[in-house]
């Protein structure tokens, strides 16, 4: 393992590792039951999304263990899943033409990965812009564990507002907030994982966590379930390039956010980049041949990094206990269907990630402001990708009137442009 993995060198050991990995796995284990049940409402069999989204992630996953050796989680992403349904019912095709767009927008990305396009993107980006994806996730992921445990609600007058405390599972989630200050502020080792631990116990014998069975045998593999042809003759060519520039900034963003937390940029640049932009690629390919929407590097991988993974072992467990899902969906289900077990890591998470603000010069407006804008904006519209998308308009345009302009490397104008144009008149909804 640590000549594998290079242990010593990055700082941590194999029992660190693994309860990073656990602790990742029950953050966004919830994706093999919100997937499944988002695509089969447009028309997916549930149990074939089940699989795929099972399988996309342990094959996206591994590569990202093995090739690239980043503590970074790959599944199909949240976003992507819930705009493939409004495609199938908006334009009134089938579940296979769509798996068609995202089948060569996958091709398509594969293709960039193998470029220097991807890597060049990443050293593109400034430093501020780099902090604020890293803090605007970290808002996200909060706000989404707020939403999950009902801390924050929906509000016809102000958007959102604060939930019912007295309600059961917001008042468990503050217990497990509560259990896990104290771990914390403690400095005991996996504190976010025994934090969860607790909470679900708890939850069981309160009679929260609800648990009908617990092994079932998988359902059967369905493969190539897609209808390339009719992308083609339904002329979906932007949906294509939706799910294209979609997937390649949430994962782009992500890598960043999460690898900057890890302490794995070296001078704004990641190294092995090409082998982790290559296994989001291979997952959304091979996710859509078996039946699910692409698949993107995982926000929650930040809570294993704040648990102290590292290294690839932590994605290594992640990709086993993906894999034991498949046997255990009864007892995965139960846990995800409780969002008052993942919801106090995920707040906590999102407060760790706010490092890098300190970071940013906030009394130079035209650094500040793109970075405030990408921070405002990602939980506010629930996307890494808009977040990221605001940063590259506003960015370019305040460098250029400030008569700053050849600070600016000229890609960040190319998509400055190009994300201008796609929010306007193809916006992914």
């Amino acid at each position: 393992m640590e000549r594998l993995f290079k242990l010593n060198e990055l700082g941590t050991n194999v029992r660190t590792e693994v309860i990073a990995g656990f602790t990742t796995f029950l953050t966004m284990v919830y994706i093999v039951v919100v997937n499944p049940a988002i695509l089969s409402a447009a028309g997916v069999p549930f149990d074939q999304v089940f699989i795929a989204t099972i399988l996309a992630a342990v094959i996206g996953t591994l590569i990202m263990a093995f090739s690239a050796n980043y503590p970074i989680a790959v599944a199909p992403g949240m976003g992507l899943n819930a705009y493939f349904t409004s495609v199938v019912i908006s334009q009134g095709v089938s579940y296979q033409v769509v798996f068609g767009t995202v089948f060569l927008a996958g091709l398509l990305f594969l293709l960039l990965t193998f470029t220097k396009f991807r890597e060049m993107l990443i050293q593109s980006i400034p430093a501020s812009i780099k902090y604020g994806i890293t803090s605007g996730i970290g808002l996200f992921i909060a706000f989404i564990g707020l939403q999950m445990s009902g801390l924050v609600v929906a509000s016809p007058a102000t958007l959102v507002t604060i939930g019912d405390l007295r309600s059961p599972i917001t008042a468990l989630t503050m217990l497990g907030l509560f259990i896990t200050f104290v771990l914390i502020a403690r400095n005991i080792k996996g504190a976010l994982f025994i934090g969860m631990l607790v909470t679900a116990l708890v939850g069981y014998f309160t009679g929260h966590l609800e648990i009908n069975g617990i092994v079932s045998t998988p359902p059967p593999i369905v493969f190539f379930d897609i209808d390339i042809a009719g992308v083609f003759s339904h002329a979906l060519y932007t949906v294509v390039f939706a799910f294209l520039l979609v997937t390649i900034f949430d994962t782009t963003g992500t890598l960043i956010g999460v690898a900057e937390q890890a302490g794995l940029m070296k001078d704004g640049k990641m190294k092995k980049a090409k082998s982790a932009l290559t296994a989001d690629a291979v997952a959304t390919t091979v996710g859509s041949a078996l039946g699910t929407s692409p698949s993107t590097a995982y926000i929650e991988s930040s809570a294993g990094v704040a648990a102290g993974g590292r290294s690839g072992l932590t994605a290594l467990v992640v990709a086993i206990l993906f894999m034991v899902a498949l046997f255990f969906s009864p007892l995965v289900s139960a846990i995800s269907a409780l969002p008052a077990i993942t919801a106090p890591a995920l707040i906590i998470v999102g407060c760790y990630m706010m490092e890098g603000l300190a970071k940013i010069n906030w009394k130079k407006f035209d650094d500040a402001f793109p970075s405030f804008a990408i921070i405002l904006t990602m939980p506010l519209t629930s996307s890494i990708a808009t977040g990221i998308a605001i940063g590259f308009i506003t960015y370019p345009v305040i460098k250029l009137v400030s008569g700053k302009g050849k600070e600016v490397h000229p890609i960040l104008y190319i998509f400055g442009i190009i994300f201008a144009i796609q929010m306007v008149f193809f916006p992914a909804h």
